[in-house]
């Protein structure tokens, strides 16, 4: 496999690193996605020998364990479950059907890039971030903390000059507005004040210890050390490090190249741009909260690009959902349970269909295109043609379908007024968000003014594109065209009328 794919980048999974974990989402995926559980089941081997405890006990225990809880009391617990929940949302993905083109981390997240991309066994990966904390231990904690600055790399590193402290750095550029510094904790202390005499904000990370600093260095051989007795294999899939601004090769020995990770900065929006310049249009964050996505909407800020969260909860609701449904709609992912998979493999398990698919889906499109093609050209050669197909049922019709209504019986396309779809649609997105009904004026603006996401309203649209029996949209679509509610219903009456649509029965009621 290339480990530089020059071309072909459609889709970048992103891992996060501190901060990156929420647990009341993890627990509610857990609930419908088994693969978490299996997961965390190899980590819980690992943490019982190394800790002699279960992390899924600390996890989804009767005490609901959250970050900052863990940073208080098991500084090694918050980490695994970082790469844990990284892990499990990768697996979520993969059943699904969603096949990235390439991976990244974000700082601890590149552990657990290369590890979903198979350089290293899941109980590996545990016994690395295991280490990465136990090194530092050793050498005393480095009393020291991490401060996110809201400015850019080079007016952060001007501010620093002040300060003069040589084990004081710059660990991450996350965009040009945000900055981490990494250093001692009275140092730091020092650089806050004097960002906020220059009326720069600085907020304080959720991390156990400083990374990525000079600090640190004397702690990379111990670690290189240990990992270097660990079974490294060939990666799987391209692997694009923020660290080294270039994809890991073959030839790479990640034992001395991960141990470089505790004192080289992350430069994340410089590796967002380069995977953007490689063709990434689609972003999906492989983890807990959804602080990568919002990074990547602010580097590519006023592009197409797409940055989906997985693990988090949005307006109450887990992002997962919405992430799933968005995939699908591009593509990108296998069709869910009830739609191709149940016509074409009602027996076979959904995440078995869905790896199928990954893999295969698009050789049995090509043979479906194929003999689509080889049909037209008999008929177009005289042959005698057959009965032209009755058109299908929907899916939830019974096996005899009753006769069409006649058109006394129930009003046509012509008598469903926009009035009365509007104020239906209305109904169902302010049911969905939570809203009063009436904030959904025909003009409003759903992300501008009512903070509804891209991926909150290309779930919406695929429930009223159910509802309504609306045609799959076709390859053009763009969701920003309709922006308000006023252009949704006449997207979506458009669309009834060209398909002679009638009202469903659930939409009068």
């Amino acid at each position: 496999m290339s480990s530089n794919p020059s071309t072909g980048v459609t889709t970048a999974f992103l891992f996060p690193g501190q901060g990156g974990f929420d647990g009341e989402a993890l627990r509610r995926a857990k609930e419908r996605h088994p693969q978490i559980g299996r997961v965390f089941e190899r980590l819980d081997a690992v943490t019982e020998e190394l800790y002699a405890s279960r992390i899924s006990e600390v996890l989804f225990g009767e005490r609901k364990a959250d970050l900052r809880d863990l940073l208080d009391n098991d500084p090694w617990a918050s980490q695994v479950a970082i790469y844990g929940a990284g892990l499990a949302a990768y697996e979520i993905l993969a059943a699904q059907g969603a096949a990235p083109d390439v991976l990244a981390g974000h700082s601890l997240g590149e552990i657990t890039a290369l590890v979903a991309a198979g350089a290293f066994s899941v109980e590996d990966g545990v016994r690395i971030v295991a280490q990465r904390v136990a090194v530092i231990e050793r050498q005393g904690g480095v009393d020291g903390r991490m401060v996110a600055l809201a400015a850019s790399a080079e007016r952060t590193r001007k501010l620093l000059e002040l300060v003069d402290e040589p084990l004081l750095a710059v660990a991450t550029e996350n965009h040009d507005e945000q900055t981490v510094v990494s250093g001692p904790a009275k140092i730091l202390d020092r650089v806050v004040a004097i960002a906020g005499q220059l009326d720069v904000g600085a907020i304080e990370i959720d991390t156990p210890f400083p990374f990525h600093t000079p600090a640190l260095a004397p702690a990379a051989p111990e670690f290189a050390a240990y990992v270097r007795k660990l079974d490294q294999h060939p990666l799987n899939r391209p692997v694009y490090s923020p660290i080294l601004q270039r994809y890991y090769e073959p030839g790479d020995v990640l034992a001395e190249l991960l141990a470089e990770h505790f004192t080289r900065p992350v430069r994340f929006a410089a590796a967002v741009r380069h995977l953007r310049e490689s063709g990434a249009e689609v972003f999906v964050e492989a983890g807990g909260r959804a602080a990568l996505s919002k990074l990547v909407a602010k580097v590519t800020d006023g592009s197409e690009v797409r940055s989906l969260p997985t693990l988090a909860l949005t307006g109450g609701r887990l992002a997962l959902d919405g992430t799933l449904e968005a995939l699908r709609e591009a593509g990108l992912a296998a069709p869910e349970r009830g739609g191709l998979a149940e016509l074409l493999a009602p027996s076979v398990p959904s995440d078995v269909f869905a790896a199928y698919w990954s893999e295969r889906g698009h050789m049995v499109l090509e043979l479906v295109r194929t003999e689509l093609d080889a049909f037209r050209k008999s008929a177009e050669a005289g042959r005698p043609e057959p009965e032209p197909a009755v058109e299908a049922a929907p899916e939830t019709a019974p096996e005899t379908a009753p006769a069409a209504p006649s058109a006394s019986s129930e009003p046509g396309p012509e008598e469903y007024d926009r009035e009365r779809l509007f104020d239906e649609l209305r109904t169902l997105y302010a049911e969905a968000l939570e809203y009063p009904e009436d904030v959904f004026e025909d003009e409003v603006q759903l992300e501008a003014e009512l903070g509804v996401d891209s991926v909150k309203q290309v779930e919406l649209l695929s429930r009223v594109s159910s509802r309504y029996g609306l045609p799959p949209r076709e390859s053009g679509f763009r969701l920003a065209t309709y922006n308000t509610m006023g252009k949704i219903t006449d997207f979506v009456l458009q669309q009834m009328n060209d398909q002679g649509a009638h009202a469903p029965a659930s939409a009068t009621g």
